[in-house]
């Protein structure tokens, strides 16, 4: 009689556990949809891109020493040498690869870029940069790729490759721009084409620009 009695409440007892675990096992299951949102979260998630030109592997070269010499003496953080075609617009990344190409596929054609003069701008991310002449085809280049991002500037486009992102006093940017002058007497004589368009992740609350990064690359034909 004791034996059944033990055997009834063992026998209840591995059908609790048998239970819970089945209550366990529906409440640990990972949702699909709950995933399907996170990804479509990833999708839909906006950054800020540019659109820059890239010089040619021996003007890069040249630019990234006068770069270096300032930075040496005036501070600044490291990026590579580019003309800005298309400035920051904020877009999910299927959106600015898609209007990417499409711009790139309008400019088509390599094109030719003459530096005009070293100059100094108002703000951070045009402290000290090589001033290009507005040749048809640069301005037509860039207006091409902003018509692609619907890119509306409030100013005209001044094409120009900047060579030292900082904070400084005017008097600081002058001894900069003359400082750019003694590294590369002649940089105001340079020449050169453009064979390549790059899209830039390109967050512009990052002065450090650690978190700026090339997405994709186009040669022009």
């Amino acid at each position: 009689m004791l034996n059944n009695i033990f055997i009834i409440k063992f026998l209840s007892f591995l059908g609790l556990i048998a239970i819970f675990l089945l209550f366990y096992s529906i409440l640990t299951v990972p949702d699909p949809m709950q995933n399907v949102q996170l990804n479509e979260a990833d999708t839909n998630k906006t950054e800020v891109y540019s659109v820059w030109a890239i010089p040619s592997e021996d003007v890069s070269v040249r630019v990234k020493k006068l770069m270096g010499g300032l930075r040496s003496e005036f501070g600044g953080p490291q990026f590579e040498p580019h003309v800005t075609v298309v400035g920051a617009v904020r877009l999910t990344e299927e959106e600015a690869r898609d209007k990417f190409r499409k711009g790139c596929e309008g400019v088509k054609k390599v094109y030719s870029v003459t530096v005009e003069k070293v100059d100094i701008g108002t703000f951070f991310y045009q402290c000290v940069y090589l001033l290009l002449h507005p040749t048809n085809e640069v301005v037509e280049a860039s207006a091409r790729c902003c018509s692609s991002f619907g890119y509306n500037s409030s100013s005209p486009y001044m094409p120009h490759m900047s060579i030292l992102y900082a904070d400084l006093t005017d008097e600081e940017k002058k001894k900069a721009q003359e400082k750019a002058y003694i590294l590369d007497e002649s940089i105001d004589n340079l020449s050169f084409q453009i064979s390549r368009l790059a899209l830039y992740k390109t967050d512009t609350e990052d002065k450090s620009l650690k978190s700026w990064e090339k997405i994709e690359e186009y040669n022009l034909s």
